[in-house]
């Protein structure tokens, strides 16, 4: 079985874009259209947001990104992992790696909107589970029953690494 990898991406490539086209649909799907908040192309191709892509054997089955909201701030955009690649720890995987880059980058917070309805359940379940809490909306975000806001606060270097240990923006990943 080939190597899951995690990498930085174009959001324009066409494998990409009929992937982010499932995103797209979902959130316009469980969502009001004014609580739709995931990035567009062009919101993907904003300078403040990194992109990335899991793959194994070429296969996409997920994508995250970040968005850099200050010195110390970043937002989780656009994970989504695709159906059959789901409950089989893809989007832990991406999480991991997300939270990973942003200590990298010395950041103090990361934080995400999701949606509040039944459909996003195991999204918040994940968020939680890595240790991200309930917070007040952030950034320009407004208060809204159909939202859920998280945070988490970070220390610069993981405990299983040291500072002299960085990871590299591309890497190999365990799938658990």
């Amino acid at each position: 079985m080939p190597e899951p990898l995690i990498a930085l991406d174009d959001p324009r490539a066409a494998d990409v874009r009929a992937f982010l086209g499932h995103h797209w649909e979902f959130t316009r799907t469980h969502s009001p259209p004014e609580d739709v908040h995931a990035l567009d192309l062009d919101g993907l191709l904003d300078p403040a947001v990194t992109f990335w892509s899991y793959r194994t054997g070429g296969q996409l089955l997920a994508v995250g990104a970040l968005k850099q909201l200050d010195d110390h701030h970043a937002e989780i955009k656009s994970m989504h992992t695709a159906r059959a690649a789901r409950g089989q720890g893809v989007g832990r995987a991406m999480v991991t790696h997300l939270l990973e880059i942003a200590r990298e980058r010395e950041l103090a917070r990361v934080s995400l909107e999701t949606g509040s309805m039944s459909a996003f359940a195991p999204a918040r379940t994940l968020y939680t589970s890595a240790g991200f809490t309930a917070c007040p909306p952030f950034a320009d975000y407004a208060p809204s029953p159909n939202s859920t806001f998280m945070t988490l606060a970070l220390t610069a270097t993981p405990a299983n690494r040291t500072a002299a240990q960085p990871s590299p923006t591309v890497r190999a990943i365990e799938v658990e």
